[in-house]
């Protein structure tokens, strides 16, 4: 995410634009001409097989970018990203971009931790794929999704259960299964529009 101060020194290269729900921003094999940030909305980052099979690789919210890696790489897409909702979005050319990590170090520094995060997130992942049964993957992902509100952890970002089974690797059906158990068993409380998660649900990992 990127501090304030930065996204300033950015505005006088940076075109806004605003997408509508379900618009592809940029596709897997696509040339990289650009990188993007999120000023408001969300977005999902998926990888698809030939027959159509959808993995999701990262939920994007507000002050999150994307589209950084292939212009450091000077490399094709590997991914594809779309909105959930309807989105607004900064865009900064391949030019731009070089131009103003070769002027600011800060911001470039924030690349990097940017690419070091997304390093160990896939690190996780992969374990977890490896290591983990369903019901850790679920409980994994939603303590990582969670943020802290009055002392409690707490879920307030739509997730349904067809995008949880395409983070963890898993089908619908035993996602729908896993947070029915979950649910059941009193570590987790699934509200209207949040899922709110017990202090037992930790132990489920």
């Amino acid at each position: 995410m990127l501090p304030e101060a930065q996204l300033q020194l950015l505005t006088q290269v940076l075109s806004r634009k605003a997408y509508p729900k379900n618009s592809t921003i940029i596709a897997a094999g696509d040339p990289t001409d650009a990188m993007y940030i999120v000023v408001s909305g969300r977005l999902k980052v998926v990888m698809s097989d030939k027959e159509g099979q959808e993995v999701i690789l990262a939920i994007l919210n507000q002050g999150e970018f994307f589209g950084e890696m292939g212009l450091i790489a000077q490399a094709p897409r590997s991914a594809t990203v779309t909105t959930i909702e309807p989105c607004e979005l900064l865009a900064i050319t391949r030019a731009d971009f070089t131009k103003c990590l070769q002027g600011n170090f800060d911001l470039t520094m924030n690349v990097i931790r940017g690419l070091v995060k997304r390093l160990r997130e896939a690190d996780k992942k992969i374990g977890s794929l490896a290591l983990m049964d369903v019901y850790g993957r679920v409980a994994r992902l939603l303590l990582e999704m969670a943020e802290t509100i009055d002392g409690q952890k707490v879920v307030t970002k739509k997730l349904t259960k067809r995008d949880i089974a395409k983070m963890i690797g898993a089908s619908r059906e035993m996602v729908s299964r896993v947070m029915k158990e979950l649910q059941a068993s009193g570590r987790i409380e699934v509200r209207a529009r949040e899922i709110l998660l017990r202090d037992s649900l930790a132990l489920t990992r």
